[in-house]
């Protein structure tokens, strides 16, 4: 029997762009839930699984590196984007097959490594789904389609989570890492092998003019390096282009809310009293469904009510189960961290509040979720569109990476009331930013504000390379906190490196801004200071040689950052009038 063509008709784009999204969500569920449980039970410590759990969404935080490579090259038998999704289906299932081999908890870096390398073709998939989307679904279709596709992601988390544990109990853990590769699998053969891709127009017809002119002269890897420059140049202008759009940025990153009990923190809770798999998997799965219940309903209340309107009440909403779980626990004595299986009994009223609060959560986040991503493309560009909301979806996952990587030290520091209040109170930041988040047109501004916003970046970027120096120097002393800070510091880089590359295409040539591209790569290179014991015995080197040089090279590429980002900081920006 021949599958049919799910793109051919309405309801079957639909059908495919839920199943789609459900193959991005079994991962992330798959991680968050079902590996940093099992991991808690074995008795890995809450700052390790936050680690874990922040070093697997980094991939998903930088996926608009993978934006250029997917419009640049393409397959001609297996279709454009089509190809994309094909390609690292295949390879998301044959990492989550290696890992059946890999010993737990003694091979945890190497669980994490592969987990990062399976996570990071999740992550260009996503790219290549988005960006069938774009191309495929129907101006009137697109809005039910997000609503499809959200919650399909949170059907498919259900499934790496809850699908994971509810199995655990009768065939162990590692063997259930089949069922989450057949269930991506089961997508490949059913809706992308029978899927034909219309054919679309040449790669890059949303980077600039002059990026594409010469995109089309060069070939292969060179197109994408262009392609990549595009990228930098459109992206850069787009968030200074409007004040909402640059708003748009310190949103991104700030955490959508409190994030606490979306993240490990729930999974090490119920480890630790005493949930069994069966137990925690219908509690993952009553969470999903009442999330994605909750997005079709806050994304149709969003457009009846108002974007901004109902998000501020859907970000307040998120810290009240937060905040009242903290007083919970606080109340029955439970407070800092204990190994699993220490605790006695399950205590009723513990796993009662853990419950009430989680679906309480769950019900705002749904809520959130979907008007958050509408409330972005309010202020995006829709020359840029692509670039600019694929930028702003990065830095949202990179806000997840470093909340997980925080929570994690922060719940063996201070225990968890403590860590559950300051996520409930950090996580309403964001309504301070929010009123800001105003559609606009750029000729609307006061002519000079992109440059002034400009010298405004690059300033508080350069603050950021010289701070490298005493955190270098005196981060020991932050102990449990370095390594958070140290989050903070590779997107500062990462951040500094892009506006580098853009100064270098958008203004007059000079040898400060011929040099900077350079930088740049020396900026991004500076996060192999990260593994600096793998490097060395990968170099034959002791680890506090490959310490030194690895801290000698970013001090130095962060010094040099920093006077060029000071000299940017005095430019006039002209080409941004």
């Amino acid at each position: 029997m021949r599958l049919p063509n799910l793109l051919a008709s309405r309801k079957g784009r639909f059908a495919a762009f839920f199943a789609l999204y459900m193959t991005e969500g079994i991962p992330l569920g798959f991680a968050a839930t079902a590996v940093a449980y099992y991991l808690r039970k074995l008795g890995v410590g809450p700052a390790e699984i936050g680690a874990f759990v922040g070093s697997f969404y980094l991939p998903w935080a930088f996926k608009w590196a993978f934006g250029p490579l997917v419009d640049v090259f393409r397959s001609q038998r297996f279709g454009h984007r089509r190809a994309w999704i094909l390609g690292t289906q295949l390879i998301m299932a044959a990492t989550l097959a290696v890992l059946v081999l890999v010993k737990l908890p003694e091979q945890l870096w190497l669980f994490t490594a592969i987990l990062l390398v399976h996570n990071t073709f999740a992550a260009m998939q996503d790219v290549a789904i988005d960006a069938l989307a774009c191309n495929t679904l129907r101006e009137d279709e697109r809005g039910l389609a997000n609503g499809m596709m959200f919650a399909g992601a949170a059907i498919g988390q259900a499934v790496g989570g809850s699908g994971v544990l509810f199995l655990t109990p009768y065939i162990g853990f590692q063997p259930t890492f089949f069922l989450v590769a057949l269930a991506i699998l089961a997508v490949t053969s059913f809706v992308v092998l029978p899927m034909k891709e219309a054919v679309i127009a040449a790669a890059g017809e949303a980077i600039s003019t002059q990026a594409q002119a010469l995109g089309q002269a060069a070939g292969g890897l060179r197109r994408a390096a262009t392609e990549m420059r595009g990228f930098a140049i459109e992206s850069f202008r787009a968030f200074l282009s409007t004040r909402g759009a640059f708003a748009g940025v310190w949103f991104a990153l700030l955490p959508a809310g409190a994030m606490s009990l979306g993240l490990a923190l729930r999974s090490n809770l119920s480890a630790e009293l005493g949930l069994d798999e069966h137990t925690t998997a219908q509690l993952e799965l009553w969470s999903n469904i009442i999330s994605a219940a909750g997005m079709v309903a806050g994304g149709w209340l969003s457009d009846k009510l108002g974007r901004r309107r109902t998000l501020f009440v859907y970000l307040a909403l998120m810290s009240l189960p937060v905040a009242w779980l903290a007083w919970r626990l606080q109340s029955l004595g439970y407070v800092m961290p204990r190994t699993p299986g220490t605790s006695g009994a399950l205590d009723p009223a513990l796993a009662a509040s853990l419950w009430t609060a989680t679906l309480i959560y769950n019900l705002f986040l749904g809520l959130m979720y979907g008007t958050r991503s509408a409330a972005m493309m309010d202020v995006t560009n829709p020359k840029v569109a692509a670039t600019q909301f694929t930028a702003y979806m990065a830095l949202m996952n990179l806000a997840i990476a470093y909340s997980a990587t925080w929570q994690g030290l922060a719940v063996e520091a201070l225990g968890y009331p403590k860590t559950l209040f300051i996520d409930a109170c950090i996580g309403l930041l964001t309504l301070a930013v929010l009123p800001l988040l105003k559609p606009a047109q750029a000729d609307s501004e006061r002519a000079g504000a992109a440059a002034r916003r400009a010298k405004i970046v690059a300033g508080c970027l350069a603050g950021v390379c010289l701070a490298w120096w005493p955190f270098a120097h005196a981060g020991e002393a932050l102990g449990a906190a370095r390594s958070v800070i140290n989050t903070f510091f590779t997107l500062g880089f990462v951040a500094s490196g892009l506006v580098l590359l853009a100064a270098a295409a958008l203004l007059p040539r000079s040898a400060a801004n011929r040099l900077g591209p350079w930088v740049a790569l020396g900026l991004l290179l500076a996060y192999a200071r990260n593994f600096s014991a793998g490097l060395a015995g990968l170099l034959g080197l002791e680890v506090a040689q490959m310490h030194t040089l690895l801290q000698g090279f970013t001090l130095s590429v962060a010094t040099l950052g920093a006077l060029l980002l000071a000299r940017l900081a005095v430019q006039p920006w002209d080409e941004l009038r």
